[in-house]
């Protein structure tokens, strides 16, 4: 669906999916996010998504975080929302995103479901924030356009430069011999959303040094065994994790 740009994204995306004959010998569920891992941190990173967000969202507006997981997208609005809506896929999230918000005594809802399939259910709010997903996305455009919909005021996305999983690419080659190819980007996304006539504010900046990933969790999402652990912690110390974020800010209507 689309044009030329949301073909390509789509061409690009497939190609970073597991192929079957190795998803089918995984021990567990590679695609499965460790609620652990989401936890919004106490005091919020002050970061270009939040100024842009917090330049669209009024006092005391409703904030629509979308693949929410833990909330850090949303909460770092918190001193200035007035309500929140967090959608994810999987329910642990949202119980952690409700016990947060609770936590913090900020009315909130939460919604289960895909995006866009759970757009209707999680209604409009002031802004919408979606950190971290569209790399997650293969069908671009119909998710792209159910966030300007949902948004009264304008829409916030937060993205790594390419997939934020390609660091591990090196280790797709050494333990399965598979060479994934070249993965999504930014201006990819970019030429999407003007492909569908919207022109976003595009800001690119380096995040904090991230911790060093969990080989458990990577050993995981590499389909592999858990005597695997020791050997893939050993390969980790030798990548580097890439810093480069964007922040997409477009305004709705």
């Amino acid at each position: 669906m689309g044009g030329p740009a949301a073909t390509r994204w789509a061409e690009l995306q497939e190609g970073r999916g597991i192929p079957p004959e190795i998803l089918a010998r995984a021990p567990a569920d590679p695609w499965h996010h460790e609620v652990t891992l989401f936890t919004p941190p106490v005091e919020p990173l002050d970061t270009p998504s939040r100024q842009a967000a917090q330049a669209l969202l009024p006092d005391a507006g409703s904030v629509l975080d979308v693949g929410c997981g833990g909330g850090a997208a949303s909460f770092a609005l918190a001193d200035r929302a007035g309500h929140l809506t967090g959608v994810d896929q999987q329910q642990d999230m949202l119980d952690a995103f409700a016990a947060e918000a609770g936590a913090r005594g900020l009315p909130h809802r939460t919604v289960l479901g895909r995006w866009p399939g759970a757009a209707a259910a999680a209604g409009t709010a002031d802004v919408v924030v979606c950190h971290h997903v569209l790399h997650n996305v293969v069908d671009l455009v119909p998710f792209l356009e159910a966030l300007t919909a949902a948004a009264r005021r304008g829409v916030v996305v937060e993205m790594m430069a390419q997939h934020p999983m390609a660091w591990l690419d090196p280790l797709w080659v050494r333990f399965h011999g598979l060479r994934r190819p070249a993965p999504a980007t930014t201006d990819d996304a970019v030429a999407v959303l003007r492909e569908i006539g919207v022109e976003p504010v595009v800001q690119r900046w380096e995040r904090a040094v991230p911790p060093r990933q969990d080989p458990v969790w990577v050993t995981r999402r590499l389909c592999l065994q858990e005597e695997a652990v020791p050997e893939v912690a050993g390969a980790l110390e030798r990548l580097r994790r890439p810093r480069t974020a964007a922040t997409l800010s477009w305004r709705a209507g």
